[in-house]
């Protein structure tokens, strides 16, 4: 292996693990300033069930940023379907089981138009979902005109954002300790090792270039670390959150459809190169339509996620929420190009970005600093992603 090969793998792990790397960073030095604050299990809890909405946001923009485009939409898309699931369950006295669906037909539906625009009409996207932005931020207003903000008093509703999973009962093991997320986060690091393992072997097969054994062992260590630390501080509190579980299920779901399935491979392909796809047989348009169909769906259910954690529907429910979920897109790794990204990573950018400001809330710091070290980071993180990019080609 020649000097230009070792140095482009090295690029490549850095790119590969960076963010991890600065993750760690961020959650050392709020624990050292904040005395231990910071990741209390009781903080550790909220902050999960305060990032799942962006979260389930930022899976789906990281599929609209692969295939070239963007979506700024979503904030007020997902504020409207949330005071939509509010009113239904208020003042229409539909039952939980018909508001959720009809929501999430909502949400389909919104993505469905938008990629009518971008895929059929030639609209920009950019163009195309400002006004969505629009219209949305004004079909909010409309119904909650007369309203205000409405407060949702179905408990199991409220219970998605801030409701717990049951833990074992009748055990004196472990006292005070959740044995059920003890066991889902030993499952979890069982499944993500053998699911390694096996991309290696199937990578390997293919002939195609893989991690060295040290550095492919130091990140199964790493890795199965960060999830065993999260899982006791959560199991320290209440245990996993259902918004948590909804989380892992939209993470689990998408990563299949990603890496193991031919729509996966067909969105990476159309981003990579959307002249080319289209050469080969792979409809841009179907794509188009898949993606932001897609795109509306998760947003649906972060709209639900929101209005159930803050326990009702406001006026300005989803302002912002479309500039969280693209930052937490670049900073967990999506090129700027379009054509690469992963959903792993758009979760570990949604964390990232929570843990920004639920570190510089505990401190104090003024609401001004904290957009401007977001700013920062976000720079950073693209910059980063940038240069790494361009010397390992």
């Amino acid at each position: 292996m020649t000097f230009k090969d070792v140095m482009k793998k090295q690029q490549n792990n850095i790119r590969e693990y960076g963010m991890y790397i600065a993750f760690v960073a961020i959650v050392v030095f709020f624990a050292i300033t904040t005395k231990g604050l910071f990741v209390s299990s009781r903080n550790i809890g909220n902050l999960v069930n305060a990032m799942s909405y962006i979260a389930v946001l930022a899976v789906g923009m990281t599929l609209v940023i692969v295939i070239r485009h963007i979506d700024l939409s979503v904030g007020y898309l997902a504020g409207f379907l949330g005071a939509i699931a509010a009113i239904s369950m208020k003042y229409w006295h539909l039952p939980l089981g018909v508001t959720v669906p009809i929501v999430l037909i909502l949400g389909l539906c919104a993505g469905l138009l938008t990629a009518f625009l971008v895929a059929q009409m030639k609209i920009p996207a950019f163009v195309a979902t400002l006004a969505g932005w629009l219209g949305f931020r004004g079909a909010l207003q409309l119904a909650t005109r007369s309203t205000g903000t409405i407060v949702i008093e179905n408990e199991t509703f409220n219970a998605l954002g801030n409701g717990f999973i049951p833990d074992i009962t009748g055990i004196s093991i472990l006292p005070g300790v959740h044995k059920i997320t003890l066991l889902l986060g030993l499952l979890a690091i069982i499944l993500f090792i053998i699911g390694e393992i096996n991309n290696r072997k199937k990578t390997q097969a293919y002939k195609f270039e893989v991690l060295s054994m040290n550095m492919f062992i130091l990140k199964l260590v790493f890795v199965s670390a960060i999830i065993a630390v999260i899982t006791w501080v959560l199991a320290g509190y209440q245990g996993l959150s259902w918004a948590a579980v909804i989380l892992i299920l939209v993470v689990i779901i998408y990563s299949y459809i990603t890496t193991r399935t031919i729509i996966g491979r067909h969105i990476f392909a159309v981003g990579g190169n959307p002249e080319a796809a289209e050469l080969n047989g792979i409809s841009v348009k179907r794509i188009t339509y898949v993606v932001f169909g897609s795109m509306g769906l998760l947003t649906a259910l972060s709209g639900i996620l929101y209005a159930s954690w803050l326990r009702s529907a406001t006026t300005i429910a989803g302002q912002g929420m479309e500039f969280d979920a693209i930052a937490a897109a670049f900073v967990g790794g999506v090129a700027v190009g379009g054509g690469v990204g992963k959903v792993a990573g758009s979760i570990l950018g949604a964390l990232v970005m929570a843990s920004l400001t639920n570190g510089m809330n505990l401190l104090g710091w003024d609401i001004s600093i904290q957009y401007i070290v977001r700013a920062l980071v976000l720079t950073g993180a693209v910059i980063f992603d940038v240069q790494t990019r361009k010397g390992a080609k």
